[in-house]
Order: structure tokens, then C-alpha cells, then sequence
């Protein structure tokens, strides 16, 4: 096979895992292959590091099998990079024998309704990018209203509401930065009302999700009978399903513990309209009713519910790689199976195939599949590679020097994969030393991390 050089764009798992899958590939066929991970932050590790909860350290262990894909120096991680700003697709084209995209999807879906961008209206990835310390969103979030709205039924909208209901103590533990601490410790939130288009036995979380939304500490849970109405005889369709309706179901009959906060589940409610003149003051909605198949309909019943702040969850969007083919309706790079192409629509297969161009994860595919979705999304996208190689529909790279001259001569602050495990251990030394002892806190500012991670430890 030889030996081949490819960049890959995003070092989140959808990244790291295609430059495993791609490592394991090639030496397999008796190749070699140099490969150059580029992220945009400082830091790798994409949503597993600013999109899973502090609260959820069990998830995080991912990290562990992704410092290990890195740490065996088959990959050169190159952090502080914005492909399309500092280096362009063409000029890595020019020194790679294939580029693949894996950025993933970190921007809000839109929820077109009146009212949606009034004072008070935010996008659940910003909420999270914030609680997750992510450098590039501000310090501090106003959390000074009682009432808040989530709107959505996935995992997404259970993290949001989780970590609007649950108190600042419960989460002094956790690596949860400093800032993002203050500002929970300063809430007003006394009730999260999360509102899901349709009914219990179409939810989108995850058994244990659900779970831990009833074990947070002085939190009620608050579900209303009517929402259960069309349950009965119900069926469910798989054991996961079987373990979230009788966790719903045990909701029903909790008696209320008399707590400071609640969080109140509603079902079978559309949103129409964000209510307010200079910031939100409330929702309509309207009631829905099961049709069949995951399916409802509105009944044409209207309610409006109170409240001060709204969230919408109800889907990431893609970011476009500048001079890359991107698909506006789906919000993804323009693909078939992992080969990218040029198509104003993802998946047409009469669209001429860019050489050497591939995608993979979400801006692949969409926001949609857990890990296990994106190890045999990458396996997908690397056979193709693999194949386009054995195939000679490559070009070798027309440019021998290395990358990382060009990226000193344009003086980008460039990270590495020492760099980040300085910064590593600077976040684990914070939280041994910290008031409250935890397993790292995270340094917040990206200057900051970049003066770490280079060598020039902030006092």
C-alpha cells in the first residue's frame, strides 16, 4: 500500500477514532501511514470534553481509550488550528494524500416559531458550551429567573434541565470550572419544565438518563396523569423503552418531598410561539395526540405556561468547512457514504466525488447516534479511503514540507500532544488543590490554555 500522510480535521472521537481505524487499516495491507489530527481549541477531545455534563464522569471515561489512540504517537495531534482561517483545504490537500473532515455538529437547529429570538430565548449547545467551560463563550450566564423551559425529549434537553435544577453543592466535585460553578451557586431557578412533542413511549433519552434526573438531591420530579392517558395496552417496543415508562410510571406516584426546586416533565406539548414584548414571558403550545408510528397531530387545544428563560434542544446543525460542499437543509459536509462531493444535496450519487475528500461523524451524517454509531461510521468512511487507494484514485501530496513550517511562518500559536498533557496535569494539580477536591478543574480561557500547553505556565 505505502506509505501515505492524511490529515484529519477534529480531533473529537469521530476523528480520533477514523485515525485508529485508518492506523489499524493501512499497516494491516503492510503500509505505513503518517497522520496529522487538527483541531480547532487548544485541547482534543471535541464533545467528550465541552458537550457531556460535569456531572457525568463515567462518560468521560471515553477519554481514557482516546488518550490511548493518541498517546501511541501514530498521530501528531496539531491543537489552535482553524482550518479555512490558518491553513485552507487546498493547501492541506496539497500536502496530504487525503483529508478527512470530522467536525462534528455543535451548533443550535433552528426551532422556527414567533418569539424564538427574544431576550431570554437561548440554544441549548451555548448553555452547555458554558456549563462544559468551552473557551469560546462567555465567563458568566445570567441565571436570575424562577421559571425556566426546556424544550425537547432527548439527552440533551435532560443534561440542560438536570443542571438547571440540581444545586451547586451537588456539583462542587465534579470538574466543573470555577466561573460556571459561581454562576449556578447565584441561581434563581426554583422550577425546570421540560415539553416534549410527543408522548412517553417516544422519548429519545437513555435509561439512564431518566434515572439520574430522579436521584438529584432535593429536586422533585413533577409528571401529570393526563400525559399517560394513552398508554394503556401499551406494549413497549424493546426492553430500554420497558425501563423508562416504569421509571415514568413511579414518578406518577412519588409523593413531593417538599423540595426548593422542581423539574416538571411534560408530554404531548407543541410549541407555537414564545410569548413576550422585550423578553420572554412565556410559551404557547399546543396539544398534541398520538397517530401511530412515533407520529402526533395537534388537537387544536392551546395552553400558555409561564416562564422567564427558554431552552431549545432539539438538535445540533453543522458548521460549513470554508470552501467545502455543504448541504444548508441537512447541515452536513456533502457526502456519499464518508466521499465527499460536489452536490448542493448530500447523498447524490450522480455528484462528481472530490479526490481524496472524506467525512466522517456527524458533519457526515447528522447529529444523530451515540459512540458506537461513530466507530462503524469511521470503519465506513476508511474503507472507502482504502479502497480509493489501492484503486490509484489519489494523488501523492505536491508539497513535501512539513505542515508545521508553514503554521510558524503564519505565527499560529499551534498546540501539541505533550502541550496537552501539560495542560493535563495543570487541571489535575488545580483540583487536588482546590477547596473543594476533584479530579481536575478546567482552565477556562483559551490564552490560557495555549500559554500552557506551549510551555509558559500561567502563575
Amino acid at each position: 500500500m505505502g506509505n501515505l500522510r492524511v490529515a484529519i480535521v477534529g480531533a473529537g472521537p469521530a476523528g480520533i477514532y477514523a485515525g485508529n481505524i485508518l492506523t489499524n487499516s493501512v499497516v494491516e495491507a503492510g503500509g505505513t501511514v503518517a497522520i496529522d489530527l487538527f483541531e480547532s481549541l487548544p485541547a482534543p477531545y471535541g464533545l467528550i470534553r465541552y458537550g457531556v455534563a460535569p456531572d457525568h464522569p463515567r462518560i468521560k471515561g471515553i477519554v481514557n481509550s482516546l488518550h490511548e489512540m493518541l498517546d501511541a504517537g501514530t498521530t501528531r495531534f496539531v491543537g489552535n488550528v482553524e482550518v479555512g482561517r490558518d491553513i485552507s483545504i487546498d493547501e492541506l490537500q496539497e500536502r496530504y494524500d487525503a483529508v478527512i473532515l470530522a467536525t462534528g455538529a455543535i451548533r443550535d437547529a433552528a426551532l422556527d416559531i414567533p418569539g424564538i429570538d427574544l431576550p431570554g430565548s437561548y440554544g441549548a449547545a451555548d448553555f452547555v458550551a458554558w456549563f462544559d467551560g468551552h473557551p469560546d463563550v462567555p465567563t458568566e450566564w445570567t441565571l436570575d429567573q424562577r421559571e425556566v423551559a426546556v424544550i425537547g425529549n432527548g439527552n440533551v434537553a435532560l443534561d440542560v434541565a438536570r443542571i438547571l435544577a440540581k444545586h451547586a453543592v451537588d456539583l462542587r466535585t465534579t470538574e466543573i470550572a470555577d466561573n460556571v460553578l459561581a454562576g449556578l451557586e447565584a441561581s434563581a431557578v426554583t422550577d425546570v419544565h421540560v415539553f416534549g412533542r410527543r408522548g412517553p413511549a417516544d422519548i429519545k433519552f437513555t435509561p439512564i438518563e431518566l434515572r439520574e434526573l430522579g436521584e438529584v438531591p432535593n429536586v422533585d420530579i413533577v409528571v401529570n396523569d393526563e400525559d399517560f392517558a394513552y398508554l394503556e395496552g401499551l406494549v413497549p417496543a424493546n426492553n430500554q423503552l420497558k425501563v423508562m415508562l416504569r421509571i415514568l410510571e413511579s414518578w406518577r406516584t412519588r409523593e413531593s418531598t417538599g423540595a426548593s426546586r422542581r423539574l416538571h416533565l411534560h408530554f404531548y406539548h407543541s410549541p407555537v410561539e414564545v410569548l413576550g414584548d422585550d423578553r420572554v414571558e412565556g410559551i404557547r403550545f399546543e396539544r398534541t395526540e398520538p397517530v401511530g408510528d412515533g407520529r402526533v397531530q395537534g388537537t387544536g387545544e392551546f395552553r400558555e405556561i409561564a416562564v422567564q428563560q427558554v431552552y431549545r434542544a432539539v438538535g445540533y446543525y453543522g458548521t460549513p468547512v470554508i470552501d467545502v460542499p455543504f448541504d444548508e437543509r441537512a447541515g452536513v459536509v456533502s457526502n456519499v457514504e464518508g466521499r465527499v462531493t460536489d452536490a448542493v444535496t448530500t447523498g447524490d450519487v450522480d455528484a462528481p466525488v472530490i479526490a481524496g475528500l472524506y467525512a466522517t461523524g456527524w458533519i457526515k451524517r447528522g447529529p444523530v447516534g451515540l459512540i458506537g454509531h461513530t466507530k462503524s461510521d469511521a470503519m465506513e468512511t476508511i474503507a472507502h479511503l482504502v479502497s480509493d487507494v489501492r484503486a490509484g484514485r489519489l494523488s501523492a501530496p505536491a508539497v513535501e514540507a512539513d505542515v508545521l513550517d508553514l503554521l510558524d511562518e503564519r505565527e499560529v500559536a499551534y498546540t501539541t500532544w505533550d502541550g496537552w498533557l501539560a495542560l493535563d496535569a495543570h487541571e489535575r494539580e488545580l483540583g487536588e488543590n482546590h477547596l473543594h477536591t476533584r479530579e481536575r478543574v478546567k482552565v477556562v480561557p483559551r490564552d490560557e490554555q495555549v500559554a500552557i500547553s506551549r510551555g509558559a505556565l500561567v502563575k
